[in-house]
């Protein structure tokens, strides 16, 4: 792993209990994907932590060069022969505990990197509603997940349902974990953004990949009548793709299978992930990472 500096094994990394990431959650992340050997939206991803950074009063410790060199570090040190997310976390650092920001303060960095699991979607995934307990600014990707972890256990409890989508005043936000589309009648939308769910990074890419496929997508409200009598369902993030959602609170969504409009997405975006690892993706080609395979 990476930490404030070097790199070190994990059971060796070790941050001091002071540190307000551990006793406030007072922090950001970001999860970035890596297809073969080239980072998917780097750019991208930087920018979202740059910005997440800046909302909660913090300037990024490292350029995008600094961060990008972090990057290929953890995937030359962490090899696994398949697609891998890297994952960044900034605490605003060790500080006596107080609310009050005292500045200035040295952030603590820390950098991991992790096979991204094979999943197949053949059947559909399964997910329950949950009202959106969380905060109001759910653009920030804080590392303050407590309400997304509960939902998540919830649903789990539930039925073994792997998301919950969540609601808020009758309208779709986000899952727990993701992003949401409906497909009603061919078109394909997904919640404008907003401060009630996270800018997703993978979510655009869908959008920029249906549009230039000629897929309808659209981005706007999501009312609960029309997800639960949607004809598909999908979240999306950046290790779970775009996954089909055939099970919504134990009813079957359209005919309980992955649907035509989830297949055709699905190839696009494939053949995508098969552009970025040949270094051939607009915007993703060679010179996008100096990532080991």
């Amino acid at each position: 792993v990476w930490l404030n500096g070097k790199f070190l094994p994990a059971a060796e990394a070790t941050v001091s209990v002071l540190d307000r990431g551990f006793i406030f959650g007072d922090g950001v992340y970001e999860v970035v994907p890596v297809f073969g050997s080239h980072i998917v939206r780097l750019d991208e991803h930087l920018r979202r932590l740059r910005q997440s950074l800046a909302a909660i009063y913090m300037q990024s410790p490292h350029s995008d060069a600094e961060w990008g060199a972090i990057i290929d570090g953890l995937l030359e040190r962490n090899p696994c022969g398949r697609d891998r997310s890297v994952y960044l976390q900034v605490t605003r650092g060790v500080a006596p505990r107080e609310h009050v920001i005292r500045n200035p303060l040295t952030p603590t960095v820390f950098g991991m990197c992790a096979p991204i699991p094979e999943r197949v979607y053949d059947k559909g995934l399964s997910a329950i509603t949950h009202a959106d307990i969380r905060w109001a600014y759910c653009d920030i990707k804080a590392i303050s997940l407590l309400p997304g972890v509960l939902v998540r256990e919830r649903a789990r409890r539930a039925d073994g349902s792997a998301e919950a989508i969540l609601l808020r005043d009758g309208v779709v936000t986000e899952g727990a974990a993701s992003n949401v589309f409906v497909v009603n009648a061919g078109a394909v939308c997904t919640p404008a953004k907003s401060n009630h769910l996270l800018p997703g990074v993978t979510r655009d890419l869908v959008v920029e990949l249906l549009r230039g496929a000629g897929l309808d997508c659209s981005e706007g409200p999501i009312s609960e009548p029309e997800l639960r009598t949607a004809d598909e369902i999908w979240i999306t993030s950046s290790t779970m793709g775009i996954a089909p959602v055939t099970l919504l609170d134990g009813k079957s969504v359209g005919d309980g299978r992955p649907g035509p409009v989830w297949q055709a997405a699905d190839r696009v975006y494939q053949d995508y992930k098969l552009q970025v690892s040949a270094g051939t993706a607009p915007g993703e080609g060679p010179g996008r990472s100096r990532a080991a395979g």
